[in-house]
């Protein structure tokens, strides 16, 4: 157990208050996620716990204090700076804290990974043909995906950005739902327009789609086609087959980018069928230019319960195997 002493300047009321939250809720916050303990007489503060732990607590209320001078906190904006300054990040290989932070620019403003895992997982997409991240709900693996498809299109390095799910039914039939193919299919793809949607907005989202610069379609409509100068992203890839994700991957044409993104703990085909990302990251492990990144439940940027479930589901999974 070590001790450290830090000073937050300036010694501002109205900022140390926004920094403390109401009965001292952003402190509680700190010390539940960073197993540390924190007391405080005005903008002094005294962090006791586990050496890692306080250093990665030191960083994110310094880091957090200099946001207070701009906006006030929140509980989720606290989760999110603790993701930035994880115990994980802060013990990181000195090379590792050195590389660049790749940062996206899009109509939202300038997006960039939350902690060392997704800032690899940007690193990556840009620098490799083809790439996989795989890892449970919330992890930013689509999110982050999007973000790049979009500046890829609006940097003028791909000419048309390709959205691609299995339609796999999770206990409904396809047939029993009203519409044409394209209406049935849209539920499963509404993620994805969801992400486009915020970073680009409606309208122009909607008028790239209808000149095809955009296009959103089931995985079954790849087949025969060659994808050139587009950049692909094939989302909750653990509904493929082996056969289908193959031939996704072959589709992959000169000057494109494929990205593949899926949880390989929910997957809904029937029990006879092997999921096709399951036996991919098997096949394809050993091949030179193909990058894959695997998320766990520290990557969770969502609310801070769906970071709990991850972790109690893999809990429960460790402990199946070892029984």
């Amino acid at each position: 157990m070590t001790t450290q002493e830090i000073t937050l300047l300036p010694a501002d009321n109205v900022r140390l208050s926004n920094f403390c939250g109401q009965f001292d809720s952003h402190l509680r916050q700190i010390e539940a996620r960073l197993q540390v303990e924190i007391a405080n007489r005005g903008n002094h503060f005294k962090v006791t716990g586990p050496d890692s732990s306080v250093k990665a607590a030191c960083a994110v209320m310094l880091k957090l204090f200099e946001s207070t001078e701009k906006e006030p906190l929140t509980s989720e904006l606290i989760h999110l700076a603790m993701q930035d300054a994880s115990v994980e990040q802060i013990l990181a290989a000195p090379e590792d804290q050195d590389k660049p932070i790749v940062l996206i620019k899009t109509k939202r403003g300038i997006l960039k990974g939350r902690g060392a895992n997704q800032q690899e997982y940007l690193r990556k997409i840009m620098s490799h043909d083809i790439n996989f991240g795989v890892g449970p709900a919330g992890t930013g693996k689509t999110y982050l995906a999007v973000a790049c498809a979009v500046e890829a299109l609006q940097t003028e390095k791909v000419r048309k950005i390709i959205l691609v799910r299995p339609a796999v039914e999770a206990g409904e039939k396809l047939g029993f739902l009203p519409g044409d193919m394209a209406q049935k299919v849209d539920p499963y793809l509404r993620p994805l327009y969801d992400a486009l949607y915020e970073m680009l907005g409606f309208e122009r989202v909607e008028k790239l789609i209808d000149r095809g610069i955009i296009e959103v379609a089931p995985l079954a409509f790849m087949r025969g086609r060659t994808l050139n100068d587009a950049f692909i992203i094939l989302d909750e890839a653990q509904n493929t087959t082996t056969e289908q994700i193959k031939m996704f991957l072959t589709r992959v044409g000169f000057g494109s980018t494929a990205v593949v993104t899926g949880d390989v703990t929910q997957i809904d085909l029937p029990s006879e069928k092997m999921s096709g990302l399951r036996h991919v990251l098997e096949v394809l492990k050993d091949v030179e230019g193909i990058s894959f990144t695997f998320f766990n439940a520290r990557d969770v940027v969502r609310h801070p319960l769906v970071q709990r479930i991850v972790s109690a589901y893999e809990a429960y999974d460790k402990k199946n195997k070892a029984n």
